[in-house]
């Protein structure tokens, strides 16, 4: 195994170890997110959208300035995206298949696509829209791997426990024997899957497609390393062999070998191990005939459009009818189910910052957290909102604000946590089993970790019905996932009254506009004697006697 492949190797171990890392209670040495910290688009992108420095994506600065000096080794060492794209190069991309006369017209054109989508991008960026989600390699391979191959190898885990049963039984190994694994369930996977699908077959066309012609990232790179420090270069003793150009993954070798297309290298040294005569190397002695003459890189003309147009697009995702706002006024239109997690910043300033990578949603430990299409407008497209007919927001749980690396969801103490209030419950009485079948029904009395809900009496039922104390919902949605209603539940969590501030104590905030948020999981709570007729046991709830 050669050193690329080795480093290759230990960089997708370490990713694929914080991921499966980013988890309720976060133990990591490790930050989790501290491979998508490294993208440079991430930062440029979301430092610009958000008007703001992010200290915590200062790493992609840093990888940028490496490029400067060693050109495009992250593309070809670390970038799990990259690595992914390669093995499935090895098993998709026909072995006979040899690449093309070159450069050509043709081939000069698809190497510019990169940079128009990078422009189009930063004119989004410029106008306030973050369209990193779209295109960021560490965004989309996070958001595959957390969002399609986490929850499948968890399914084939408590599968091949099911198949070990017996034997686990047999060799007295109890703790495997009764292990359950929860299955995580997410909403746009086939979307993703088929776009990924997409990316791995265009293999057929040439290797590494993705990262020739498409990545944003790669030309941001590419950029900032087309003279390199550290370069190819080929001695003398180079016959024109030409397997060297053949063998070159981004086809960055000009028809005469001495001459490297430096903004498209990824420095693999592919080329180094396959020359019979030694003769290429990388180093920092170079000269100007060893550039190659491509046009790969548009003119000025080129960029200009692009970002023009991104700047365009962006102003129709602002005038577009569903894209969520910061605040309430009058012809403002909100999606009820838009339920951010706790701690996310006001909803313009949380879409210019948040990359959609999945994180929150994979460490979530109640499964809460899904991934939105349009409830959100263009600009919020995979985000992370509750939904909490699949499960409640713990009272207990802050990971989704420490492991998101953008700040588009504030970490938070448990304390300030318990505090940040993502919504209200409101009871649909045409659904409700006391309000509208007139049956005892207590499940959301009990549940509520924050003591919100009251059991009243009222002339228009016989027995004790629910209401809510709007001051004390903090929005965590356990009434919602335990109410027995079938179908949509008969009590719901809106955005109404959510607290979201960019800065500052919740707790401070909440107490000010008059918020009493005290949560207590084990809360023991029973009802009120006054409501229920002692003598009459058949009257009261399944399960409650005096």
């Amino acid at each position: 195994m050669n050193f690329r492949l080795t480093v290759q190797a230990i960089s997708l171990g370490i990713f694929l170890f914080l991921l499966w890392s980013a988890a309720f209670p976060l133990k990591a040495w490790i930050p989790a997110d501290a491979f998508i910290r490294l993208d440079p688009l991430v930062f440029l992108g979301t430092s610009i959208s958000s008007r703001q420095w992010i200290w915590a994506l200062f790493p992609g600065l840093v990888i940028l300035g490496l490029t400067v000096v060693l050109g495009r080794f992250f593309c070809g060492y670390i970038c799990p995206m990259g690595i992914t794209i390669d093995l499935s190069d090895r098993l998709l991309r026909p072995r006979s298949r040899e690449p093309g006369p070159f450069p050509s017209s043709r081939e000069s054109g698809l190497r510019r696509i990169k940079y128009y989508v990078l422009f189009f991008m930063l004119g989004m960026a410029l106008i306030g829209v973050s369209s990193v989600f779209l295109a960021s390699p560490l965004s989309l391979v996070t958001r595959l791997t957390a969002l399609v191959f986490y929850p499948f190898v968890i399914l084939a885990g408590d599968a091949a426990l099911d198949i070990l049963l017996p034997l686990n039984m047999a060799l007295g190994l109890e703790n495997l024997a009764y292990m359950e694994l929860t299955a995580y369930r997410f909403s746009t996977q086939w979307f993703i899957v088929l776009f990924f699908i997409a990316v791995f077959g265009l293999a057929y066309h040439s290797p590494r497609f993705w990262c020739r012609y498409l990545c944003p990232s790669g030309a941001l790179m590419a950029l900032a390393g087309q003279r390199a420090l550290v370069r190819r270069n080929v001695s003398a003793d180079c016959t024109d062999c030409g397997i060297c150009r053949k063998r070159c993954p981004m086809q960055a070798i000009d028809e005469d070998a001495h001459k490297t297309f430096h903004q498209e290298c990824i420095v693999c040294e592919t080329c180094v191990r396959v020359c019979p005569e030694n003769a290429v190397g990388f180093s920092m002695h170079h000269g100007e005939k060893g550039l190659a003459s491509g046009r790969f890189v548009p003119q000025r003309r080129g960029f200009m459009v692009s970002a023009l147009s991104g700047a365009g697009a962006a102003v129709l995702v602002h005038t577009n009818i569903i894209q969520a706002k910061t605040g309430t006024f009058p012809g403002h239109i909100l999606s009820e189910t838009l339920v951010r997690p706790p701690g996310a910043l006001p909803e313009e300033n949380f879409q210019a910052r948040c990359i959609a990578c999945g994180l929150c949603m994979k460490a979530c430990p109640t499964n809460t957290l899904q991934p939105v299409w349009f409830e959100a407008g263009p600009g919020g497209m995979f985000s992370p909102r509750i939904r909490p007919r699949r499960g409640p927001c713990d009272p207990l749980c802050n990971v989704c604000g420490q492991v998101c690396p953008t700040g588009a969801i504030r970490s938070l103490e448990l304390n300030e946590k318990m505090w940040a209030k993502v919504g209200t419950s409101f009871v649909v009485r045409h659904k409700c089993l006391a309000w509208e079948w007139n049956r005892e029904c207590l499940v959301c009395y009990e549940v509520c970790p924050y003591a919100s809900i009251e059991l009243k009496r009222v002339p228009e039922s016989g027995v004790p019905v629910p209401y809510i104390t709007q001051h004390k919902c903090s929005g965590c949605g356990a009434c919602e996932y335990h109410c027995p209603v079938q179908g949509d539940s008969a009590i719901v969590v809106g955005p109404m009254e959510a607290l979201r501030i960019k800065k500052g104590s919740f707790i401070t905030k909440g107490r000010a506009i008059g918020l009493e948020l005290e949560a207590d999981p084990d809360r023991q709570r029973k009802p009120p004697d006054h409501l229920f007729d002692r003598n009459d046991a058949d009257g009261l709830p399944p399960g409650f006697t005096f």
